[in-house]
């Protein structure tokens, strides 16, 4: 069988395997700032040793099998080993607390769980008496306790599957062969901002589906080379795993975020997926390093910009640049442009963002440097890539064209987007109501605002359930304000956006420290902590200017009338951000709500 024919994520597995062999399939990190490489055959004989021993375990086709982990070659070896051996892979996120990761366990009645190292075994040991179907736990890292019947190592597992294997070569082929497209691959549980967190069912056929389509796109080649840093928890890695497993390209895995910097400069990617806080920074740390450089340095930037914006528009257009503004773009690369993409590595095609809106000006500053974001849109419950742009037909501020097979329209009553194809669920997991109210006659109720141009380019324009009303009748987009905001100001981290049901609009912003701490060395404040910065009268008026630029563009209602400024980041740590860092806006205005409520005293 053909690539081509796969049915299933198993039957793509074992058809890449036969394929290309010899091909590199991984590098992962082998310490000492060295990464090791292996082939397709030898993540095959990985794969295989872990789906035999998960049979010999008494695995049955569809039962859930768990990863608790970071994003790192064994998760995904793990995941492929599950699904090769007829279950279906349970994702929970490395910084769930213990009460949600046991949650999840037993809503998705997982057998068995692979855990990364003793800090999450620590988290399972801690709520075994409530995960009664629970049977075993298998490490990454770490040795296993003597005697221990609960607990294996994946050197264990993998050594059992092995001799599982021996007794009936032809078995695991057997069974990975009968998986169905309609089994159950994965079972992805929401992130649970408003209330428990539902269970996505995700197929075999719709992840065969997205790497058909991202296939079909021809964006991506097997001489392409990814840095997989997101969450493997998260839909947004997983559909790149299936889209590796299709087209063949090399991918190197390490989901630590402090070395993203140092592994782009080590792997030489072409193309890597990341969520828009990760542009931000990056952005943000180039226009503060241009304002600390001095007059010169700042003109010959802002020339450049302005000739990269003029190519970039001429690109959108479908219009091949002048050879006069080729001539300027190739000095304007020389002098600033080639330094930026030396940070990536020097050999980046273009980065894909998604997970959460990217701001316009953020893709604008990118995209006249000459590295392209090609932003795209989708859900868990669409397997993640329903809408993106491409190289050669993409409109800077939406989330670009349908992929090949998923069908999209909006509610001509509100505008809410809504998805059909084969990328959608199934249901969620034990709740048939809900799934009625999210799915109707095929069509996914995505719970986003946006318009269709006349070229068929989406653009969202908020989340239904995100917009504010003001006392006053007037709705107001908090996730466009959010992101302009950000856009305007280097110094700003994160925004949230209040004043639903009051009579104006406010908000609560953080403030990024990398950036903040050498203005404030200009400005004479010394070493400050950026707690001590957010009480500062200059900070203040630092952010205040940006605050008033965002409302000179914006009809008075919208207008952000009045500030906080918070004294730490929003974070995960902190149960602020999901895993794919979108702000938990109830979370975060109850844990605040002292200081919105103030900034409302005395109003009329």
């Amino acid at each position: 069988m053909s690539l081509t024919e796969a049915k299933t994520v198993a039957e793509l597995v074992l058809d890449r395997v036969a394929a290309t062999p010899d091909a590199e399939a991984f590098q992962s990190p082998a310490g000492g700032g060295k990464w090791k490489s292996m082939s397709w055959r030898d993540a095959g004989a990985e794969v295989r040793a872990v789906a035999s021993g998960l049979r010999a375990l008494g695995l049955a086709d569809e039962q859930r099998c768990a990863i608790l982990s970071g994003t790192r070659l064994e998760w995904i070896v793990a995941d492929l080993g599950i699904l090769c051996a007829g279950g279906a892979a349970t994702t929970i996120y490395p910084s769930n607390t213990p009460e949600e990761c046991a949650y999840i366990l037993r809503d998705s009645e997982s057998a068995f769980v692979f855990a990364e190292n003793a800090s999450q075994l620590a988290k399972l040991e801690a709520k075994r008496g409530e995960l009664p179907k629970l049977q075993k736990v298998i490490v990454f890292d770490g040795d296993v306790a003597a005697g221990s019947d609960w607990v294996m190592t994946l050197a264990q597992l993998q050594e059992r599957g092995r001799a599982h294997d021996a007794e009936d070569p032809a078995r695991y082929e057997r069974t990975a062969r009968a998986v169905r497209a309609d089994s159950l691959a994965t079972l992805v549980y929401t992130s649970g901002t408003t209330g428990e967190p539902k269970g996505v069912e995700l197929t075999h056929d719709c992840w065969v589906y997205e790497a058909e389509a991202i296939d079909g796109l021809g964006l991506l080649s097997p001489a392409d080379k990814q840095l997989l840093w997101l969450p493997l928890s998260h839909v947004f890695g997983k559909v790149l795993e299936a889209a590796q497993l299709r087209i063949g390209f090399s991918t190197a895995v390490d989901g630590r975020v402090d070395k993203l910097v140092d592994n782009l400069q080590a792997i030489h990617p072409t193309f890597v997926a990341a969520v828009p806080r990760i542009f931000e920074k990056v952005r943000n740390k180039v226009v503060v390093g241009l304002e600390e450089g001095g007059g010169l340095k700042r003109a010959i930037f802002h020339w450049a910009m302005s000739v990269g914006r003029a190519a970039s528009e001429a690109r959108q257009a479908g219009r091949a640049p002048s050879a006069w503004l080729k001539m300027k773009l190739s000095l304007a690369d020389k002098l600033v442009f080639g330094k930026l993409k030396a940070r990536f590595g020097g050999r980046m095609r273009y980065f894909i963002s998604g997970s959460a809106p990217l701001a316009r000006e953020v893709n604008e500053f990118f995209d006249a440097a000459g590295l392209p974001i090609l932003e795209g849109y989708g859900l868990t419950e669409s397997s993640a890539a329903s809408l993106v742009n491409r190289p050669d037909k993409y409109r800077l501020g939406t989330v670009g064209l349908p992929l090949p097979g998923t069908e999209l329209r909006t509610d001509p009553a509100d505008g809410e987007i809504l998805l059909r194809g084969r990328g959608i669920m199934r249901g969620y997991h034990g709740r048939p109501d809900a799934t009625k109210e999210s799915l109707d006659d095929g069509w996914l109720r995505t719970g986003d605002i946006g318009e269709i141009d006349a070229d068929g380019f989406l653009k969202i324009t908020d989340r239904k359930k995100d917009l504010i009303k003001t006392s006053n009748g007037k709705y107001v987009a908090p996730q466009a304000l959010e992101g302009q905001l950000k856009a305007l100001s280097p110094y700003v981290s994160q925004v949230l956006v209040h004043g639903n049901n009051r009579n104006f609009v406010t908000a609560l912003i953080t403030l990024d420290g990398d950036s903040l701490r050498g203005w404030a060395k200009e400005a004479g404040l010394g070493e400050k902590s950026v707690g001590e910065l957010a009480a500062e009268p200059q900070v203040r008026a630092l952010i205040q200017g940006a605050v008033d630029q965002l409302n000179a563009k914006l009809a008075n209602y919208a207008a952000v009338k009045k500030f906080v400024l918070v004294a730490s980041d929003f974070s995960q740590e902190a149960g602020e951000l999901t895993a794919s860092l979108k702000m938990k806006r109830k979370v975060i205005e109850q844990r605040y709500k002292a200081e919105l409520d103030g900034l409302y005293a005395g109003a009329r």
